[in-house]
């Protein structure tokens, strides 16, 4: 049961979405004061990851994705920077190691895609990185990596639901929304209502929400 004065369209957004993301950089990566991180992926589970990183402290987030148009609002939630792969030739592991001078403290990869899994794992630093699993993958996807990417002492995790405990956590993220402790209303980019959910699912795939 979560506190009664909770508004249900938006505290809804804690049941997965936010709580994944945002618990993924607070509770999964344990994200230290100063750090670096970079996060690729900015739909709403990746603009979380953003948030926890700001609440988290790090000094520096990099934002990674295809759609430019996302950028405004991963730099409004704490993004420092944000690059496009395609506005580069080489590879995005490459352009982070080189922005970074050794890559970053903490990668989370918010797509579910196997390439974009392995650029995530060797952006970050190859002897103290943490890389963080958040996207899911097609069923059936099949990683082939590189063994000295973790060889050389990077660790790779994988989060579900942000680590979180949900049966104790949802009570008491709702009341961290009330006291406005975070903000994920900011996330919210259209409302339906249930006639119109493939609407929703259309605009999902179109990037548009």
């Amino acid at each position: 049961k979560i506190d009664a004065a909770a508004p249900l369209d938006k505290v809804c957004l804690l049941g997965c979405g936010f709580s994944t993301g945002f618990g993924a950089a607070v509770n999964t990566a344990k994200v230290k004061p100063g750090s670096t991180c970079a996060v690729f992926g900015l739909g709403g589970v990746g603009l979380s990851v953003v948030m926890g990183c700001k609440a988290a402290g790090a000094s520096r987030i990099i934002a990674i994705d295809i759609n430019k148009d996302k950028f405004a609002k991963a730099k409004e939630l704490g993004a420092t920077e944000c690059i496009n792969p395609r506005d580069f030739k080489k590879p995005i592991q490459e352009v982070i190691t080189e922005m970074t001078g050794h890559g970053v403290d903490y990668s989370f990869e918010v797509i579910g895609h196997t390439d974009t899994m392995t650029a995530a794992l060797a952006s970050c630093n190859m002897n103290t990185g943490v890389c963080v699993m958040v996207g899911v993958p097609d069923t059936g996807a099949v990683l082939t990596v590189d063994p000295m990417l973790l060889l050389t002492g990077r660790t790779w995790k994988g989060t579900l639901l942000g680590g979180w405990r949900m049966r104790d956590s949802m009570p008491k993220l709702v009341s961290s929304y009330l006291e406005k402790k975070f903000n994920p209303d900011l996330l919210i980019t259209h409302t339906l209502p249930i006639a119109k959910v493939n609407e929703g699912f259309e605009l999902l795939r179109a990037g548009k929400r």
